[in-house]
């Protein structure tokens, strides 16, 4: 979370509710709820803050400079203790009631990562669609990885899987490496689609002109380190 004072009660919220159904439904087990303020300078270190002593599941770590969505995606998987692991921005990009469908479809096809897909993203506006399309036909001519909607914030993971992975980009091509770094170690990806809700508060930064520089940059240095890399897993087996 960065400046997101008007989402993070709503966002903390939301996931506790969907959460304690899961444990009545007999899904899971436990939970935690991982906020990763990345050098907020509103509300949002303190609200957070405040969270977290009302909640002992819910956990706060701070960044003293701002590290961008890549740096605060690594901050929380890091800071993950679950065998599964599921990010999302803060702005409730999708009905948490999708998580629990999520963590049924990893169990019933044994799958490693469950990424989702927006049914229609074009509430965002065209350009933004038209950004999506280009970038995920870029990830597929470089990378040969062909899956639909690839940067959004929604992918539940095995914690085991970061076991062989490790994160480098520090900015939005964090979603994308993940995935490609999954796949090619033979990991199981699997996707489902769901209702995408733009951002209604706030402010998203991720279309500027300097995040699309710095995901170039970091996605063709992961390209040439992807040359050298071989499965863990055996997609045979």
């Amino acid at each position: 979370m960065w400046n997101e004072a008007a989402y993070i009660e709503r966002a903390v919220g939301y996931a506790k509710e969907e959460c304690e159904l899961l444990i009545g439904k007999g899904e899971i087990l436990d939970y935690e709820l991982i906020v990763v303020d990345d050098a907020s300078t509103d509300d949002t270190p303190q609200m957070a803050d405040a969270l977290a002593a009302a909640d002992p599941r819910v956990r706060v770590v701070h960044h003293p400079v701002n590290r961008k969505l890549g740096g605060s995606i690594k901050t929380g998987f890091a800071a993950a203790t679950g065998d599964l692991v599921l990010y999302s921005d803060a702005d409730l990009p999708f009905d948490m009631a999708e998580v629990g469908r999520a963590v049924r479809l990893l169990r019933y096809y044994d799958a490693d990562v469950v990424s989702a897909f927006r049914h229609d993203r074009t509430g965002e506006g065209s350009s933004r669609a038209v950004y999506t399309f280009f970038y995920n036909v870029l990830i597929r001519q470089l990378f040969g990885v062909r899956l639909r909607d690839i940067n959004f914030a929604f992918k539940l993971c095995r914690t085991r899987i970061f076991e062989h992975i490790t994160l480098k980009s520090e900015g939005s091509f964090i979603d994308a490496e993940l995935i490609i770094r999954t796949k090619k170690l033979g990991f199981d990806v699997i996707q489902f689609g769901v209702d995408y809700f733009p951002r209604t508060r706030g402010e998203s930064t991720l279309a500027s002109l300097g995040v699309i520089k710095t995901i170039l940059r970091e996605m063709f240095a992961l390209r040439k380190e992807l040359r050298g890399l071989r499965p863990v897993v055996d997609p045979a087996a």
